[in-house]
């Protein structure tokens, strides 16, 4: 049996049709089908150009019997890529060609050798988080859906907060107004929850965050939530200003006062092809560009062990006044002034008395 693959691109720009044609060729000169959506196979002929053999998902072949799915674009044909298999296990491979593009594996100017890896099986599939999300209404269940980057729950008006109470764990933390609140996943940190000040977290890490948007209140950190928990978002009645959720910035539905909005991690992952085993610190870098000028690196492991010596005790030095010698023990937290007329034995420097008899009340020595 022929292996199948999904080919999905952005056939809005001009660069990610071409790049489709040529994936489509070279699957087919390997000798592995390439498969086209009925509408992407259109827009590549409205352009006149020739085309590889290809089968026509879901009339051709089913979507079960697909190796892998192929997508040329951005995350968000990523994310479109990710709502088209829900249903099945297949993974998917990214080839970049936006701006940052996260969960793609690979650019444009690789893409041939792209190809050649999907070819040869020369790839790993790994295993993302995505949210559970659920919306209720008057007690009813009105919606439920999914999100592989966030959830955010946002002001319907831009000329009016949403007040909104957060809880976790089935247990309130704060209310405010605010222009909205993201629940992300480790995949969504680099996403819109970053750009609204939260932190970075690696993929590997199982955690959920929820970050408030431009908050009118003392607490609106950044929270980071144990998988097992669930983070709930209610919209308050007490007043008429609506919420609208989006998910992964795809699906969307209104949210009236009175809402309650559920969010917790899904049973059912998405799964992500991988050719490179690459860091997320190195991809990290390489995304945003970051200085990284001055790094020494660790040192070889010959060289770990420090070589030290045992360092001498130093024991400080207590200057002790006995009261043979007519000077009383000082109380601690009681400070004498040094007194010029006391006895000179070499180590004045060190010595104090009682204040002198003489001496007014302001603390001065009247004049002889």
């Amino acid at each position: 049996m022929s292996r199948k693959i999904l080919v999905m691109t952005h056939t809005g720009r001009r660069d990610a049709k071409d790049a489709a044609r040529q994936s489509c060729a070279q699957l087919h000169e390997a000798g592995l089908i390439p498969v086209l959506s009925r509408r992407d196979l259109e827009a590549l002929r409205a352009d006149g150009q020739t085309m590889a053999p290809v089968e026509i998902v879901e009339e051709d072949v089913a979507l079960r019997d697909i190796e892998l799915v192929m997508v040329l674009g951005g995350d968000g044909s990523i994310l479109r890529a990710a709502e088209v298999v829900r249903g099945v296990d297949t993974p998917l491979l990214g080839v970049n060609l936006g701006h940052v593009g996260f969960l793609a594996e690979s650019e444009r100017s690789g893409l041939t050798e792209t190809v050649e890896a999907i070819v040869d099986g020369r790839y790993t599939v790994e295993r993302r988080m995505a949210l559970d999300v659920t919306v209720w209404e008057n007690q009813k269940k009105v919606l439920h859906t999914w999100a592989l980057n966030e959830a955010s729950v946002e002001k319907g008006n831009r000329e009016k907060m949403v007040e909104v109470v957060i809880e976790v764990d089935r247990r309130p933390l704060s209310t405010f107004g605010c222009d909205g609140v993201v629940m992300a996943t480790p995949t969504g940190s680099t996403a819109y929850a970053f750009s609204a000040g939260g932190p970075v977290v690696w993929p590997e890490v199982e955690a959920l965050l929820l970050v408030p948007l431009s908050a009118h209140a003392l607490f609106s950190r950044p929270l980071v939530i144990s998988p097992r928990s669930m983070m709930a978002v209610e919209v308050l009645t007490r007043t008429d200003a609506r919420g609208v959720l989006w998910c992964d910035g795809r699906r969307t539905a209104d949210l009236p006062p009175g809402c309650r909005i559920e969010v917790r991690r899904s049973d059912k992952p998405v799964n992500l092809a991988r050719m490179h085993a690459t860091p997320f610190s190195e991809r990290l870098v390489k995304k945003f560009e970051l200085p990284t000028a001055g790094w020494r690196g660790p040192l070889p492991s010959h060289q770990q062990e420090a070589k030290t010596s045992a360092l001498p005790m130093v024991q400080p030095k207590h200057n002790v006044i006995s009261e043979a010698n007519g000077f009383p023990k000082l109380s601690v937290g009681r400070e004498i002034p040094y007194d010029p007329r006391s006895p000179q034995d070499g180590n004045t420097a060190d010595q104090v008395l009682d204040p002198s008899p003489e001496q007014s009340s302001s603390g001065e020595t009247p004049s002889r």
